[in-house]
């Protein structure tokens, strides 16, 4: 089995690769690559994304890796992290960026101002937060709802459709942070850089058939 991680310059893509690779054993070809037939031939597909929305969309469309990066959703096992989730919508606040168009919604700014019992929450929201799971996935398989997952944005999923969100956050508000149709399935955090329940995360996507129960 061959998993892309598709490689257009703006990921954390050797953390991706090596959190892949820890809890890979054995059963899968872990493939950095920026070619877009390699991404086409793959059996599933990782698609990371850091930084600001206009410049991975640009650099996306520079690398001829917009196509493959939509046929693939079509077919195999797709996850998308972080920028590489939100380039999935169709329109970003960040630039007044156009996204990839494959879920309907936008990816919208948290707000000034936002503040809970605490005090004033900065943006970019950065760290440690509870994920709930909204509806069941095999990608939580094994991981307990209001698991906590790391978190470095300022935008988050404006899914058009609320059957799209598969889990949620809160700063201060709910916000989607999951999503998923089908075949693909993306977050807002960082798998990455979320230590056990990450790795977990990736394990069951190196185990996922691309099916979802109803």
């Amino acid at each position: 089995m061959n998993v892309a991680v598709i490689d257009y310059g703006m990921g954390n893509l050797h953390s991706v690769v090596k959190s892949l690779e820890a809890v890979n054993e054995g059963r899968a070809r872990i493939m950095l690559t920026s070619d877009p037939e390699a991404v086409l031939k793959a059996d599933k597909v990782v698609f990371p994304g850091q930084g600001a929305m206009p410049d991975c969309m640009r650099e996306l469309n520079a690398h001829g890796l917009a196509e493959a990066v939509l046929a693939s959703t079509r077919d195999k096992p797709f996850f998308g992290i972080c920028v590489g989730a939100q380039l999935l919508f169709e329109q970003s606040e960040e630039g007044n960026t156009p996204g990839l168009g494959l879920f309907k919604g936008r990816v919208r700014r948290f707000a000034d101002g936002l503040s809970d019992a605490h005090g004033r929450l900065k943006v970019p929201h950065m760290g440690w937060n509870r994920v709930f799971q909204t509806r069941s996935h095999p990608l939580f398989a094994g991981i307990e709802d209001g698991e906590r997952f790391y978190f470095v944005h300022s935008y988050y999923f404006d899914p058009a459709e609320a059957v799209l969100t598969v889990g949620e956050s809160e700063y201060p508000r709910r916000f989607s942070c999951v999503v998923g149709r089908e075949n693909v399935f993306a977050t807002q955090f960082h798998t990455e850089k979320s230590h056990t329940a990450g790795l977990r995360m990736m394990k069951n996507f190196l185990a996922w058939d691309g099916t979802v129960q109803p």
